[in-house]
């Protein structure tokens, strides 16, 4: 069985998903007149993100979680370690590009500097509906949602496992609360719940999380054969595309994302090498600075560019807004490897030691 590090084909999807949203971000700024469908659903890459995050939850910490073995206080710590350094790093960045810009004179959005919202987006609370407006790095409002997913970790655990030995149950559950459960919500609120960001983001991570943790318990059960999944995942992608490019419901392509992550992995157990170049997981490692930063590059790369090209609007012509979308890597590697990864092995390093001392002083006792 791989681990969670050999799941390669799901780590080169996350870069794919960070891309996918940043097509959504970053497309409106491109001067050619007309929006692709994939780009129009780009907001549907956070959805990829959030059953990912299940999957692989489970595929980490389940069977510990059912043995007895697993720390919540550990999880929890580990976790954070994993989004926060990032997340407080982008938040200066676009605080001090934000005071920079006011004072140089530039015309900047009062929301970004939301002091009324800086303690939620701290706390990592702002997609709770704690936070006012959509202020500071605005991308981040799903690292919030994902920070309630983790602290609620142990009821989806439960339930996985409980279920693991029905793992058909546990995904046609999952199925019916998407299905029952997005159109409610648009009823309700008057906008679909695939939108939702600082108000309900909290929400939205529940049924694609639940979904994630699901897939896995049939991933684990072994009761799709490994030798169809070729098949399986071709044709999953072609209908996910097919979805997107016809504008079907998000709910529907929500559910294909979540079959193509399960085909993607069940490929991975026949040691089939389909996106699992090192290229392909190396961009997948890197994705969540990739995601973390596109808004805040985006806004100092427009403003610059457009002040440097004498443009009177924010529609770039198209070279000008390739090599604007293609630094992303670089800065996303040089994010990764200078903030993102160090602060995460440090924050590591200091549970690791606190751990040790424990153990010391239990022994010396």
């Amino acid at each position: 069985m791989p681990d969670a590090a050999n799941i390669k084909p799901l780590t080169a999807l996350r870069f794919f998903a960070a891309f996918w949203v940043v097509m959504f971000h970053y497309w409106p700024n491109l001067d050619v007149g007309f929006t692709p469908a994939v780009a129009q659903k780009g907001y549907l890459g956070v959805e990829a993100f959030f059953v990912l995050s299940g999957f692989i939850l489970c595929h980490v910490y389940l069977r510990g979680f059912g043995e007895g073995r697993f720390r919540y206080g550990d999880f929890l710590w580990n976790r954070l370690a994993r989004v926060y350094p990032l997340h407080l790093a982008t938040l200066i960045g676009v605080g001090a590009m934000a005071i920079v810009g006011a004072m140089a004179g530039l015309n900047v959005d009062p929301n970004i500097l939301s002091w009324k919202s800086l303690p939620a987006n701290l706390l990592l609370v702002h997609a709770w509906g704690f936070a006012p407006v959509a202020g500071w790095n605005h991308a981040s409002w799903s690292i919030s949602a994902e920070w309630f997913a983790y602290l609620s970790f142990p009821a989806f655990a439960f339930a996985a496992w409980k279920l693991r030995e029905r793992p058909v149950v546990a995904v046609l559950g999952a199925l019916a609360v998407i299905a029952g459960l997005y159109p409610a919500f648009q009823a309700l609120a008057g906008f679909p719940l695939t939108e939702a960001t600082i108000q309900w983001g909290a929400l939205r991570i529940v049924p694609c999380f639940a979904f994630g943790c699901a897939l896995h318990a049939l991933w684990r059960s072994d009761r799709f054969p490994t030798r169809l999944s070729g098949y399986g995942a071709a044709l999953l992608g072609m209908a996910t595309l097919a979805a997107i490019q016809f504008s079907a419901p998000d709910l529907v392509i929500v559910m294909l994302l979540g079959g193509l992550i399960f085909m993607l992995a069940t490929l991975a157990k026949t040691g089939y090498e389909f996106a699992g170049q090192s290229v392909f997981v190396y961009l997948g490692e890197i994705s969540y600075s990739t995601y973390m930063i596109c808004i805040p590059w985006k806004i100092l790369a427009i403003n610059a560019a457009t002040k440097l090209f004498n443009i009177q609007s924010d529609k770039l012509p198209l070279l000008v807004w390739v090599l604007i979308v293609a630094a992303l890597i670089p800065l996303s590697a040089i994010s990764y490897h200078f903030i993102e990864n160090p602060a995460r092995e440090w924050m590591k390093s200091l549970a690791a030691n606190r751990k040790q001392r424990r153990l010391a002083l239990a022994g010396a006792a």
